[in-house]
């Protein structure tokens, strides 16, 4: 089982698309996937058509009380495979919460080697930000995957987000590594977009995907709709392309 965290500290960069629409291909593909929403915002959770209302047992629970990862999965009905671990409202005062609470840091690790229920892959969608639940996140997992927007500012703070991820490996998960890195966002009649490619892919090398994700319309309202891409419009170039980086997400696979 391998544990992925889609992370990048700053917003907008296509981290929840990239979560919803990743993990649905996969399952298409027959892979068992599971996605941890650990996100306050819960974005990956409504998009996949959840009502946050009425969920009982979220990955808030799991992180405050002795509820297990177990008790937390949803199916998705709208997809085989596929399941998540939701986020409500609640999971924003987790933090101060569990602010005096020994090892707090490694809560989602512990909870996750007791997970009975095994998956190919889980994916965690984390918020953008630097805190505890994305400490957590990190600490959980195998590798970070980075999604990066094809737009001005792409590379500003990827060094703070690559110090993160140093300190984490140096402190509390000496294993981790870079899964890999997404453009997104792209726009081939922009040069700017074509200039951050560039220089993407001179700074992380082979770690970048061949696959690029496009500006695209359909891929902004899919999750209005609650639907992964490829259920709402599977002839956009947004689901060509998220089709594409699945398969070269598992070619990749044992490297």
């Amino acid at each position: 089982m391998k544990i992925i965290s889609i992370f990048n500290q700053k917003g907008g960069v296509g981290k929840t698309t990239t979560s919803i629409n990743l993990c649905a291909f996969l399952a298409l593909n027959g892979y068992s996937v599971l996605s941890i929403d650990i996100d306050p915002q819960g974005n990956t959770t409504s998009g996949l058509g959840f009502d946050k209302r009425s969920i009982e047992t979220s990955v808030y629970d799991v992180l405050t009380s002795d509820a297990t990862i177990d008790s937390a999965i949803h199916k998705c009905e709208l997809v085989d495979n596929f399941y998540l671990v939701p986020s409500t409202v609640e999971l924003a005062g987790a933090e101060v919460e569990l602010i005096s609470v020994p090892k707090r840091e490694t809560i989602l690790k512990e909870k996750l080697e007791k997970m009975e229920q095994k998956f190919d892959f889980v994916f965690i969608d984390c918020p953008p930000s630097l805190g505890f639940l994305t400490i957590n996140a990190l600490t959980a997992s195998n590798s970070v995957f980075i999604p990066i927007q094809c737009e001005f500012y792409a590379l500003e703070g990827v060094g703070q987000l690559l110090n993160t991820i140093n300190l984490v490996k140096k402190s509390l998960n000496k294993d981790i590594e870079v899964e890999g890195v997404l453009l997104s966002m792209f726009d081939s009649r922009a040069n700017l977009s074509n200039e951050v490619m560039k220089e993407v892919r001179t700074h992380f090398k082979d770690k970048v995907y061949d696959t690029v994700i496009p500006r695209n319309i359909r891929l902004a309202e899919a999750p209005s709709f609650g639907l992964p891409i490829m259920l709402y419009d599977d002839k956009c170039k947004g689901s060509e392309a998220y089709e594409q980086l699945a398969k070269e997400f598992i070619s990749r696979q044992g490297r």
